[in-house]
């Protein structure tokens, strides 16, 4: 790997790259892949084939992965949302289907029938991706012969109108280093997760974030709703021109404070400043 690539968003090792690096990366041998979704709740992926390795990000419900590997149990390849790279278990993944909805609660319930008393296989987080055969005024049949609370989903191109009320409903989540849901998320899952129900793409890390999304404010610029606070490998989003939610170790949850509070304790504690203040 070059200087020029990060390798979290290249699908490149000594011993294999993807296909269309071949001009570009050297390795002993190329891979075109194969398109596959995930197909439990959540599915963790991590930089190597060890889950004590620790997780970088999560693949959920539905998500497309490109599988570039198959290998003792586990699949190296790129997540198709955010185009992060890593290994994670193949058993949690399985043929591709067309997404027609998604996930637009915290959480909700995968049914094996559409009666609440017959089982639930799994939750599924908020944005996760369902291929919906029949929607149903209560109950919608998923491709997969199960099913979901039509109350809880959408369809795929509707969004939510405003995304930070979205991170609002992660209050009190555990924080879950590479998280992604209301069973544990950490400071950039937390965004990412909350522009996505609001039809915004996102990288996955703090750095990227800071990187590409919106513009920089001045540093005695008024705060509004939606503005992202940028510490050095931390994010937080900004409920009004004094209240930020962010996933934090801290407290070890997602919690509301006022920034002034965090500013000082972070200086304190880490004497990490904040970097960067972003509008989208």
């Amino acid at each position: 790997m070059t200087a020029d690539y990060d390798p979290r968003l290249t699908p490149a090792r000594p011993d294999l790259a993807a296909a269309h690096l071949r001009d570009k990366i050297a390795a002993a041998a190329y891979s075109v892949g194969r398109l596959m979704q995930a197909v439990r709740g959540t599915t963790g992926l991590f930089a190597t084939k060890s889950e004590y390795s620790g997780q970088q990000t999560q693949l959920l419900f539905g998500e497309r992965f490109q599988v570039y590997e198959e290998k003792d149990g586990w699949v190296w390849g790129q997540a198709a949302l955010d185009s992060y790279v890593g290994y994670a278990r193949a058993e949690d993944f399985g043929p591709p289907a067309p997404a027609t909805h998604h996930v637009v609660a915290p959480a909700t319930p995968l049914f094996f029938a559409p009666d609440v008393k017959l089982g639930v296989r799994e939750i599924l987080p908020m944005n996760a991706k369902l291929s919906v055969m029949e929607p149903g005024d209560r109950f919608a049949r998923l491709g997969n012969g199960l099913f979901a609370f039509a109350g809880h989903i959408a369809p795929f191109d509707r969004a939510a109108p405003d995304w930070v009320s979205v991170a609002e409903q992660f209050t009190g989540a555990p924080y879950v280093w590479g998280g992604k849901t209301m069973a544990g998320i950490d400071c950039s899952g937390l965004v990412q997760s909350a522009l996505e129900a609001g039809g915004i793409r996102s990288p996955r890390d703090t750095d990227m974030m800071e990187a590409s999304l919106g513009t920089a404010l001045s540093p005695h610029s008024p705060l509004a709703r939606g503005d992202l606070v940028f510490w050095k490998g931390h994010v937080g989003i900004m409920l009004d021109a004094e209240r930020l939610i962010h996933a934090n170790g801290f407290w070890m949850q997602v919690s509301t404070e006022p920034l002034k509070l965090v500013e000082e304790r972070t200086r304190a504690r880490e004497s990490l400043p904040i970097r960067t203040i972003r509008r989208l």
